[in-house]
Parts: C-alpha cells; structure tokens; sequence
C-alpha cells in the first residue's frame, strides 16, 4: 500500500491544505501566488491530461514523485533533480534556546521575499505565508532567519523556508527556527517532515543532527504547459 508522504503535494491538497486546493479528483494545484505546486492521483495520461486543462498557462508546475515518471509531451520539463524527504523520529521536540524568535504577519512578507530571494531555500510568493506559522529572528530591525509550515498531508506537517541572511549564518539561528517548528507540529498532534535537495550536504548534516531520518529518495519536476 503506498504510503501517503509517497504523494506528498497530492495527498496534502486532499487533507491539510485542501481548503487552498484547485482541482478534481485526478488533479489538484495551489494558486500561483501561493505555491507553483501541484499533485496528481496518479501518473496516468489522463491525470496530466487533466492537470494540464484546469492550470493556467504561464506559471510552472512543480510535482515530487516517487522516482522518475513518464512527461507527457504536452509538459516541458524544466527541472528534474532528486530529492530527499525526511521524517522526525522522535516523539519529544529538542530543547529551544534563547534566541527571541517573532512570528511573522502580512506586513513582514516584503522582508520574507527579499531574504528568500537571496537564500533561495525555494518559491516564496506574495501569499505562501497563508500555508501559516512562519517565524523569524530579527537583527537591528532587520530579518535575517526565518522558517515556516508548508504542505499537510495529515497527519504530518513540513518544514519549510528554512533560511538565514549570508552576513548572519554561523549563529545556530536556522537550529533553533527547526526547534521551534518541531515543538509547534509535535504539539499539534502531527509528524514533522520536510524535503532537501540530495546534493545539499550541509543541510542534511543539520537536519539529521536534529533528529530527522531519511525516509526514501523523491524526484522534483517543475514542469511548463507547452501550447
């Protein structure tokens, strides 16, 4: 039986996140200043068939799937990596620090664009702090860390946005954000979870010093509707 973070975007707009969901019953996808992501049933013809009538033009589609599928010519693909997925192992959250973590709102989203676009932890739109529970660590009134929560297929929850300004790394505030994301899902009855590029050492290192386990290896595509 597949296990349902082998779906992970699917399975979250079925559960978690079905409230920002678009879609059908083969296919579903977030609108586009929230997320490029999208999920389908399978990996039938007819499930990207469907995918490709109900998504607009002009905005990738990012799906993760358990190992290389077959890309309808309809598809460009743009971006094909693997990708690691890892679940937290253990039922307690590792001790928080000292450092003043502030959670962010709406006004804080300038700052939250301009930090990602320099960190690049992955897409984050004008409306992606919707997915909620986004924190940050400020210096000088700057934001220079900040972490969040992004797909939901319940009962898990996945870290996300994990990034720290160039000037400001060395610190443990990236650490300390994944501590207080952990106590956060942990408290709310679910499984903490998240994705890494397998080629990202340093991250993995991080991750796995905080409890996290590689669960199984994943492909990311992000794909474009040809005309």
């Amino acid at each position: 039986m597949e296990h349902i973070l082998d779906n992970p975007i699917w399975n979250a707009l079925l559960t978690g996140n079905q409230h920002l969901a678009i879609g059908n019953e083969q296919a579903r996808y977030l609108p586009k200043d929230i997320g490029a992501f999208a999920g389908l049933s399978n990996y039938s013809g007819s499930a990207f068939a469907s995918l490709y009538e109900i998504s607009p033009f002009g905005a990738p589609a990012v799906l993760f799937t358990a190992g290389a599928v077959t890309i309808p010519a309809s598809w460009k693909i743009l971006v094909q990596k693997d990708l690691l997925q890892m679940v937290y192992q253990s039922p307690t959250a590792p001790a928080l620090g000292r450092t003043e973590l502030v959670a962010l709102h709406d006004q804080d989203i300038p700052a939250m664009r301009t930090l990602t676009a320099l960190t690049n932890p992955g897409p984050f739109l004008a409306r992606t702090i919707v997915f909620g529970s986004y924190y940050g660590i400020f210096q000088d009134g700057q934001l220079v860390a900040m972490a969040g929560q992004r797909l939901q297929p319940t009962p898990y929850t996945e870290i996300s946005a994990v990034c720290t300004h160039p000037d400001y790394t060395g610190k443990g505030y990236a650490a300390q954000l994944m501590r207080h994301q952990i106590g956060l899902i942990l408290a709310a009855g679910h499984t903490p979870f998240l994705h890494v590029f397998a080629d990202n050492a340093n991250a993995c290192a991080l991750y796995e010093k905080l409890g996290f386990q590689t669960r199984r290896q994943l492909q990311v595509y992000v794909l474009e509707k040809q005309a």
